[in-house]
């Protein structure tokens, strides 16, 4: 009986121990002077001496001087010297003997006799009679009585088991304490889960048993509960309670705790000592914490020390963390060695680690084999993987099979992905529903993908009032619009068609610099279109030979506008054999009205020439 250890179990009396279980600091010489007097007068036949004597030579662990002095006291009557007896012959080996003594202590009122013959029984599996006599030591008030039942109810599952496990944690019972903080806080969970907001009864009763459940881990942890330690500094973890939490962390992590350590390395790691973080990482991955391993071995691969990255994850996928594997195979395929690669991203795979699947399904697919990136993709979707949601899209759209390609790529964007709802949104686009583009491309533009703002802005600017406009983009607008804003949203993160349509909206407000700063952006980043509008803002502006060098620019990319205004530049000038060179290019550059102008001009151009 483990119990029997536990000092308080022992010695049922305030005479010797605190009603908590501490023992009291007590000088030696001083415990030596009142072992004497005891023994003194246990000698001269006072009983309670005797008992008194027994329990502290028990606990010294001299069971040869404790057994007379229990035994007589016991004879004498003493309920305290008979539980310490049957302590003592239970250490001795002999546990039926120890029993009858319990029962006798029992009977006579003795709460931890009761809680020790309570737990005779179970461990013989006589729950009845174990019950009757647990039941009996937690109804008197016996710490140890009220948790050992809660145990033994909560293993039929009975509901009477939370009322006792409280008692438990009430009267000073640390590990009651903690198992009432897990169960408050997994009822937490449950009603946090199931929470409609529709009433808000949920919800609050969710935070209250939350607030109750933070309260026993800490009277827990206070008590030196390591593991009620660990989920405390979570908490305020959580919380921002950043220093607090550390405290905590390391209270647990110096009892033992390995999951503490690894949690107390990411803490320093975040604030940026690195090194203790180091430290505290090595304390747990040599206990075992696969996590604390895996940080280890990211940590000496930033700093490029790849061998021993490598020991690092193999450590942790010896601790049973299937990370270690997904991290290996990262570190092989950033080296090169992709068939190392494949054989970690099979194991993690294997394990049941998404991502794996998902990065073993893109290795696949890049080596041509999409068969069989097909089932991993699919695997590591159906776990919650969003990218492998979206690249099965990409792979049924690669097929030609949009309607289940537009299926995947729901699924994903559902979950937030933010290309997936660039696609979803490109899709309604086309089938002509605006408002579920509308609604698609908003989440992508919002979570930062330039296409999606850039075509946002293109469905907003469509529903703008018609108004005239000349080729550079003037109108009588002034007032910058949604539309506008999204254009220039994506303009920033370097959309060069969103570049040229801001240039073309500052335009028509009469903003010619801030047009000829988009232009230029655009056409420096190989924009046609930029480089054909700046040219044509700068002949306006009277600069004609740096507009030719823009326009030249967009030609060679293939702009036949340009092409056109070079053949008008350069007759003009008098070079007639350039413009035509010119013109011919317009010609095949096109659309058909710069094709139809172009041909009048090179023929124009050919017939001066000829003259």
């Amino acid at each position: 009986m483990n119990v029997m250890g536990d000092k308080a179990t022992l010695f049922e009396t305030g005479r010797f121990v605190q009603p908590s279980g501490e023992e009291p600091t007590r000088d030696e010489a001083a415990e030596a002077a009142e072992e004497a007097r005891h023994r003194l007068q246990a000698e001269a036949g006072d009983v309670e001496s005797m008992s008194v004597l027994g329990a502290m030579l028990l606990r010294r662990g001299d069971l040869d001087g404790a057994e007379p002095r229990l035994r007589a006291a016991t004879a004498a009557g003493d309920r305290a010297a008979a539980n310490n007896l049957g302590v003592l012959l239970h250490q001795r080996g002999y546990p039926e003997e120890a029993a009858g003594w319990w029962r006798i202590a029992a009977v006579a009122g003795s709460a931890a006799a009761a809680h020790a013959l309570g737990r005779h029984h179970r461990e013989r599996g006589d729950e009845p009679a174990a019950e009757y006599w647990l039941r009996q030591s937690a109804e008197q008030g016996h710490a140890l009585g009220a948790y050992a039942l809660a145990d033994l109810l909560e293993h039929r599952g009975d509901t009477d088991a939370g009322q006792w496990m409280r008692a438990a944690a009430e009267r000073g019972h640390r590990e009651a304490a903690y198992r009432l903080a897990r169960a408050l806080d997994r009822r937490a969970a449950v009603s946090e889960g199931e929470t409609g907001s529709d009433n808000g009864v949920d919800t609050e009763t969710g935070a209250a048993e939350t607030d109750e459940a933070e309260q026993w881990y800490r009277q827990a942890a206070a008590r030196g509960h390591r593991r009620a330690a660990l989920h405390l500094g979570a908490i305020l973890e959580k919380r921002g309670e950043l220093r607090e939490a550390g405290r905590w962390y390391l209270t647990s992590a110096k009892d033992g705790e390995a999951r503490a350590a690894c949690a107390l390395g990411f803490l320093l790691r975040d604030a940026g000592d690195t090194e203790s973080a180091a430290v505290w990482w090595l304390r747990a991955a040599q206990d075992g914490d696969g996590n604390a391993a895996n940080a280890l071995g990211a940590l000496h691969a930033e700093r490029g020390e790849t061998q021993t990255a490598e020991r690092w994850y193999r450590a942790a996928m010896d601790a049973g963390d299937d990370n270690g594997a997904y991290n290996l195979a990262l570190l092989c395929a950033e080296q090169g060695r992709t068939a190392q690669a494949e054989q970690w991203y099979r194991r993690a795979a294997y394990a049941g680690h998404r991502e794996a699947a998902n990065a073993l399904a893109v290795l696949l697919l890049q080596g041509g084999d999409t068969s069989g990136a097909e089932p991993w993709f699919s695997k590591a979707a159906e776990a919650g993987s969003v990218d492998a949601a979206f690249n099965l899209g990409i792979l049924y759209a690669g097929r030609g099979e949009e309607r289940v390609a537009l299926h995947c790529y729901e699924r994903a964007a559902a979950a937030g992905h933010t290309e997936a709802a660039l696609q979803v949104g490109i899709a309604r686009l086309r089938e002509g529903d605006e408002a579920a583009a509308e609604r698609h491309l908003r989440c992508a533009a919002g979570g930062g993908s330039a296409e999606a703002a850039y075509r946002l802005a293109a469905v907003l600017d469509a529903r703008r009032p018609a108004v005239s406009e000349h080729e550079l983009g003037e109108s009588s607008l002034n007032v910058k619009t949604e539309c506008e804003e999204w254009y220039e949203r994506a303009a920033t993160q370097g959309h060069r068609r969103a570049q040229v349509r801001v240039g073309m909206l500052a335009a028509a407000r009469g903003d010619v610099v801030e047009a000829a700063r988009w232009y230029r952006t655009a056409a420096e980043a190989g924009s046609r279109n930029g480089a054909f509008n700046l040219g044509l803002l700068l002949a306006r502006e009277g600069s004609e030979p740096e507009a030719a060098v823009w326009w030249e620019r967009a030609a060679d990319a293939g702009h036949g506008r340009a092409a056109l205004r070079l053949a008008l530049v350069y007759a003009r000038r008098g070079e007639l054999a350039v413009g035509q060179r010119w013109a011919d290019r317009a010609v095949a550059l096109g659309p058909a009205e710069v094709t139809e102008r172009a041909g009048r001009l090179r023929d124009a151009l050919r017939e001066e020439l000829s003259a």
